[in-house]
């Protein structure tokens, strides 16, 4: 008997044991390779015998079996899966001291992270990088219905607009044609219309960009774009040490951007680098603790990027020449940890490291590749929990929907109000769904689009746990997508936004794929790229 065949089998005595654990699928595995004295066969292989068998009408369909047989479930245990798109070398006039620079490669990027490997692969192609990840994420057992779609590579604004413009384009068209033949190269207003039907809608769509590069004029065009939230490499917010990187902004831009992006809705993200030169552990973790305690920054997100010793940039002469050292791996592990244990409940931290292979790092604590995992255990050993939204997400916690509370948290943010809204259990342990409202400042009719004066805006909406497909008309019970967390949460934005500030409406910043749930379920009304809802009297 084949591998293949083998594989089968296996497949059909999983079914047929009702096997529901990985307990079990371990067993069967063992048990099969001693048997026909064969090598354990992968997830990814037992999964597609298994398609293969559901092809022919050979077993019925079996969602416990695809999900023991789903590879890496944490994948799209946050309601949606993250797609990484790669765009092409191309010149920044930046000139930090801590960035590589590699020929053919985008400046900050080595050739050796798994992004790059991807986009080197497919020539930069976005169409052919987003195939390339959506047909690697089927195989292996994830629905592929909400795209996260982010856009990484080097400073987003400095590239030309025609390659933006075809950029997007063509990540919106990989989305509408997937499992389809080519379509036609339509204009982006056609595709992204297209979107809203396709089987994989783009929900969110992100970019990588600097401070400084944020401007009304950019804004704009970023929304046409349908860019819904934007990483910026914020790294400090202190002046002396934003010059002493040679970043080529200071700390005013940070704020004006923050500001400008957050009254126009996008979610924001600072990318921030703890050991730089010229800081310190003490300056680290007080600047950790004014993200959060002065209103002109206050991001939604956060990425913690040890600053990493590269060979072929200033640092890395810096360091050669003892005139910048690196913190010890116990200077770092615990600045992390008092960092976590100060983060509020509506922050959630994306990573703490960058995923640069250790061997690429020359000295440091950066090298400590799983730094988030190792510090999850400590806390767990010495009894404390990180309150960050990612920590918290009920992924495949069971839940009770009448026992789910309601959760507020207001803040001042860039001038106005941030009204945070969570469904969570009572000891607000497991986060399940959230809602972020913003009440803009009093000015920000000079500074954002006509259809968002007088109104309150939703920056986002999600729902956690395993992704449910769109188009199913029922929801699985162990899943908390699809059973109203969301619509109630915008209801509760929509009656806060009236009753308590007296607008008359209310904009979301939506995705462009979640732009029919908005119309056709709630009542929005597309205009000027926002979902916008007027209230009655």
């Amino acid at each position: 008997m084949n591998s293949k065949e083998i594989n089968k089998t296996i497949v059909r005595r999983l079914i047929s044991s009702k096997a529901c654990s990985q307990k079990d699928l371990a067993c069967m595995k063992r048990r099969a390779a001693k048997e026909y004295e064969v090598s354990f066969p992968s997830n990814a292989e037992l999964l597609k015998a298994y398609h293969k068998l559901l092809g022919y009408k050979r077993i019925k369909p079996s969602k416990t079996i695809e999900s023991l047989l789903r590879t890496r479930p944490v994948r799209s245990l946050s309601g949606i899966i993250n797609v990484s798109v790669l765009t092409k070398s191309y010149p920044c006039t930046g000139k930090c001291i801590y960035c590589p620079s590699q020929k053919g490669i985008p400046k900050s990027y080595l050739d050796s992270e798994p992004a790059v490997m991807r986009a080197v692969l497919n020539k930069y192609h976005p169409y052919k990088q987003v195939r390339m990840r959506l047909r690697a994420l089927k195989n292996n057992g994830h629905p592929i219905d909400k795209v996260e779609l982010r856009i990484i590579g080097g400073t987003w604004s400095y590239y030309p607009k025609q390659y933006q413009t075809w950029f997007v384009k063509e990540c919106f068209r990989a989305c509408n044609d997937f499992g389809k033949k080519t379509g036609k190269r339509q204009i982006l207003t056609q595709l992204q219309e297209k979107n809203e039907k396709a089987k994989s809608r783009i929900v969110g769509l992100s970019i990588e960009t600097r401070p400084d590069s944020i401007t009304k004029i950019e804004i704009k065009r970023m929304r046409k774009l349908g860019i819904t939230m934007v990483e910026m490499g914020v790294q400090s917010i202190y002046d002396n040490i934003l010059k002493t990187i040679k970043r080529g902004h200071y700390v005013k831009e940070t704020i004006q951007a923050t500001k400008l992006l957050k009254d126009a809705g996008f979610k924001i993200c600072y990318q921030m680098m703890p050991n730089l030169p010229g800081s310190d552990l003490k300056k680290d973790k007080k600047m950790f603790k004014e993200l959060f305690s002065n209103p002109n920054f206050q991001p939604d997100f956060l990425k913690i990027y040890p600053t990493a010793i590269i060979k072929n940039t200033e640092l890395y002469k810096l360091w050669k020449e003892k005139k910048y050292k690196p913190y010890s791996e116990k200077e770092l592990i615990k600045l992390i940890k008092d960092i976590k244990k100060e983060i509020p409940y509506y922050v959630r931290i994306q990573r703490i490291t960058r995923d640069i292979p250790s061997k690429k790092i020359v000295a440091g604590p950066a090298k400590i590749s799983n730094l988030r995992q190792f510090i999850a255990e400590e806390a767990k050993k010495e009894k404390w929990r990180c309150k960050c939204i990612r920590c918290r997400e009920a992924r495949e916690k069971t839940f009770n929907l009448e026992k789910l509370k309601i959760f507020r948290q207001d803040y001042k943010a860039s001038g106005g109000k941030e009204i945070f809204l969570s469904f969570e259990n009572k000891k607000r342990e497991n986060i399940y769904s959230l809602l972020r409202l913003r009440i803009p400042s009093p000015h920000s009719s000079e500074n954002t689009f006509l259809c968002l004066r007088n109104s309150a805006i939703i920056r986002e909406v999600h729902t956690y746990g395993q992704l449910r497909p769109i188009h199913k008309k029922h929801s699985s019970k162990k899943s908390l997508q699809h059973k109203g967390l969301g619509k109630r949460l915008i209801k509760e934005a929509e009656k806060i936004a009236k009753k308590e500030f007296g607008f008359n409406k209310i904009a979301v910043i939506s995705g462009i794929g979640v732009r029919k749930y908005y119309s056709s379920k709630l009542g929005y009304r597309l205009k000027d790229s926002y979902m916008i809802k007027e209230f009655g009297n």
